[in-house]
């Protein structure tokens, strides 16, 4: 799907406020409030927007920890990689997870209630996925940035 400017506009609106009504954000862009609805509804068709989620902040909702765990495997046959995304996709804790270069083969951002709870976490990976070879950890001390803000190009 193509975004012309007004796409883009109205996108980068509602990634900093999805509840935004859509008379605010047509005056904002010079549409009609129906318009504006007609936009979101197809990039929503098209799967331009994928989700409309809250952000929850993790300290709040007890899960003050956040880990960056580099995941080694030891085969990359496609059988033992899809396996172990599907394992990646389900577990709750893990909110973020990228199949990368380098070092190792996956990227995981993990929040945990403590140490307890992230430890059980890494053993219920390695005990369920045989083919995990290694992981190292990483400890977040703080937050600098967290979002999933993609920017828009609406210059004209």
């Amino acid at each position: 799907m193509e975004l012309d400017k007004l796409d883009r506009r109205i996108l980068a609106i509602l990634q900093k406020d999805a509840r935004r009504p859509a008379e605010l954000m047509g005056a904002d862009v010079g549409l009609s409030a129906s318009a504006v609805q007609r936009r979101i509804a197809r990039m929503r068709e098209e799967a331009v927007i994928t989700a409309e989620v809250a952000l929850v902040d993790p300290k709040q909702a007890g899960r003050p920890l956040t880990m960056i765990v580099d995941v080694e495997v030891e085969r990359e046959r496609p059988e033992l990689l899809a396996s172990l995304k599907q394992w990646i996709a389900a577990e709750p804790c893990i909110q973020e997870a990228w199949y990368v270069t380098g070092a190792g083969d996956y990227v995981l951002i993990v929040v945990a209630r403590d140490v307890d709870d992230f430890e059980a976490l890494m053993q219920r990976l390695v005990v369920d996925n045989a083919n995990v070879r290694r992981f190292q950890t990483r400890v977040a001390l703080s937050t600098l940035k967290r979002g999933m803000f993609v920017p828009m190009d609406i210059s004209p």
